[in-house]
């Protein structure tokens, strides 16, 4: 599988590391960390040694509970970031934003793809995509961050989140966006409960159905941290067992904050697959 936004090719035949860079000061595990320029440009230029093949950049936290911020606070402290960036390394570049207008601006700046949370459901979403030619990816969320993890209640949840990629998939379509450019994100975390969120991840390989490049995103979430009870800081052991089962389930994007054991892991889940396959040849 191929993933490809302008001049840009991504091979998904391997699983591949979207790194976390947080230009916010209120994100849930690294909030503040890297909200300068010269902080956020030393942690890129680190996840991309350590193997990380997407940048995914976000000016907004979407932690449970966070509150919306402006456009114009957005773009303040995305833009210079991936200009930046764009300037100094040649990778792919996502940005993590719902907003049209940053859409735009961050398309403009040199991203290549576009992660919505949302899934382009805001108003103008959808035309500023369309127009812009890069890849999206369309998460699941029940609700809002401020109040998705307010009794997450599903009539069944494979079937609810199945439904709603295929009409945001249809509406992608209808907007002009080749499908080919789509990535699906069951949206761990997002308006799920504990049991939700293992079910998704038991299960993972049924999002496949849609012929579409899968995201898998629970680095240092809740689901790890609520049920080892531990913190954000400690859970790297959970981060990694939850990133070798969505590889091992076919995952072909796995977006995380520590970059170099999840580079590890994939590099093994590609070996065992690459061996299973040979043998199958041989036999």
């Amino acid at each position: 599988m191929i993933l490809t936004s302008k001049e840009y090719v991504l091979d998904l035949s391997s699983p591949k590391v979207m790194g976390i860079l947080n230009v916010t000061p209120d994100s849930f595990s690294d909030g503040g960390q890297f909200y300068t320029r010269d902080t956020a440009l030393y942690h890129a230029d680190q996840m991309l040694f350590e193997g990380a093949s997407i940048l995914d950049i976000g000016g907004e936290s979407t932690r449970p509970g966070a509150e919306e911020i402006s456009v114009e606070e957005e773009l303040s402290r995305v833009i210079p970031i991936i200009e930046a960036i764009r300037t100094r390394f040649d990778c792919w570049i996502s940005i993590d934003t719902s907003k049209a207008d940053v859409m735009t601006e961050a398309v403009n700046a040199g991203v290549n793809l576009i992660n919505d949370v949302r899934a382009l459901q805001e108003p103008k979403a959808l035309d500023v995509a369309a127009a812009a030619g890069v890849s999206v990816c369309l998460m699941h969320m029940q609700g809002q961050p401020r109040s998705m993890q307010i009794y997450p209640h599903y009539n069944e949840l494979f079937s609810d989140i199945h439904c709603f990629f295929e009409k945001r998939i249809e509406a992608c379509k209808q907007a002009g966006i080749n499908k080919k450019q789509l990535i699906l994100d069951p949206g761990f975390g997002f308006g799920k409960t504990l049991t939700h969120n293992y079910q998704l991840l038991s299960k993972l390989e049924d999002f496949h159905r849609h012929g579409l490049p899968i995201l898998a995103g629970m680095s240092r979430k809740s689901m790890i941290c609520g049920f080892l009870e531990k913190s954000t800081s400690e859970v790297l052991g959970g981060s990694l067992a939850c990133a070798t089962i969505a590889a091992l389930k076919g995952a072909q994007l796995i977006r995380v904050h520590d970059i170099k054991e999840t580079s590890d892991v994939v590099r093994i889940v590609s070996m065992v697959r690459d061996s299973a396959d040979l043998l199958g040849d041989i036999q």
